[in-house]
Formats: structure tokens, C-alpha cells, sequence
């Protein structure tokens, strides 16, 4: 079992999952973050601290294509590691659906 980043992070990009994973696993796209599922213990401790409950197991239906996007990204994608700021009106766009079809970036993000 890993971790997955899914749509709702798309265009908030909140970093409070960064700040707790001890094996800093995430990466961070243009305009939203991902876990590699190749190193990613199963721990648990960033699905918590998400405030877009964008970070469920990949046992929850529906989430095979988070990891195949993990996986085709984590190796494009700098690691990010410090918490930053949100990405402007990111509490606005939590809720939005469909964000990966509007949204989505391949470009890699800043990483730190």
C-alpha cells in the first residue's frame, strides 16, 4: 500500500503533508504536489494534514490512476521537503470539481 495525491490538490498545492513525512516523499508539479509510491512507508502521517483531504491509500477505489501518475511524474518532478504557502485562492478552489481536466500541469514545480 502507498499514499496518493489526488485532484483535489490540483491548484491549492497546501504543503502541511510535506512538513510531517519523514521520508520526504513528495513532489511538487506546477500547480499541485505527488507522492512517489516507490518510497513512500505507508505510514499514514500526511493524510491527516491535508486541508483538501487530497491524500487517501491506493486500497480506495478509484485510485490507480494517482499512482500511475506518481509513478510517471516522481522521477520529473523536484522533491520538496519545507512547507510553503498555498498557491493563490487555493481555500477557493478545495471544493472545484474537475480539476485534473481543467487544470492539470506536466511542468515541474520549484521543488526545495
Amino acid at each position: 500500500m502507498t499514499y496518493v495525491v489526488t485532484e483535489a490538490c490540483i491548484n491549492c498545492k497546501f504543503t502541511d503533508c510535506v512538513e510531517v513525512c519523514p521520508v520526504d516523499c513528495f513532489y511538487e508539479g506546477e500547480n499541485m504536489l505527488l507522492i512517489n509510491p516507490s518510497e513512500c512507508i505507508d505510514c499514514g502521517v500526511c493524510e491527516p494534514e491535508c486541508p483538501a483531504e487530497a491524500i487517501l491509500p491506493d486500497t480506495e477505489d478509484g485510485m490507480e490512476r494517482w499512482v500511475e501518475l506518481a509513478e510517471k511524474y516522481a522521477d520529473d518532478w523536484p522533491n520538496i521537503t519545507e512547507q510553503k504557502e498555498p498557491m493563490p485562492g487555493a481555500d477557493d478552489s478545495i471544493s472545484e470539481s474537475d480539476k485534473f481536466a481543467k487544470y492539470f500541469s506536466e511542468n515541474p514545480g520549484e521543488g526545495s
